[in-house]
């Protein structure tokens, strides 16, 4: 069992920047993949970013945010975290945090979730 809590959301304007937080406790070790979903109203929730939570930790992205965001994890922390720089308003959303036994990029692939935390970045 895994238990995920998200932070760091807020009120941004285009061009700023935010980082998320995801404090995993419960047994984050037995998951060999975390990553960063977001829900928009009247959308479907996408994928964003993921990391292996092992030694190599290689870390996928979305095109729509390559370049922009990065995710990074301390280990000895159980943290997650999501640098964004550079928003636009159509990162506006709920930004969910993942942990899952399958590496990947579907919803499917991930067994526990965070509460989500709101992103809004005005024009």
């Amino acid at each position: 069992q895994v238990q995920l809590v998200e932070s760091g959301g807020g009120l941004v304007q285009a061009g700023g920047s935010l980082r998320l937080s995801c404090a995993a406790s419960g047994r984050p070790s037995s998951m060999s993949s975390m990553g960063w979903f977001r829900q928009a109203p009247g959308k479907e929730r996408e994928f964003v970013a993921s990391i292996n939570w092992g030694r190599a930790g290689h870390s996928y992205y979305a095109d729509s945010v390559k370049g922009r965001f990065t995710i990074s994890r301390d280990n000895a922390k159980n943290t997650l975290y999501l640098q964004m720089n550079s928003l636009k308003p159509e990162d506006t959303a709920v930004y969910y945090c993942a942990a899952g036994t399958v590496p990947g990029t579907k919803v499917s692939s991930y067994n526990y979730w965070g509460q989500g935390t709101q992103v809004t970045v005005s024009s």
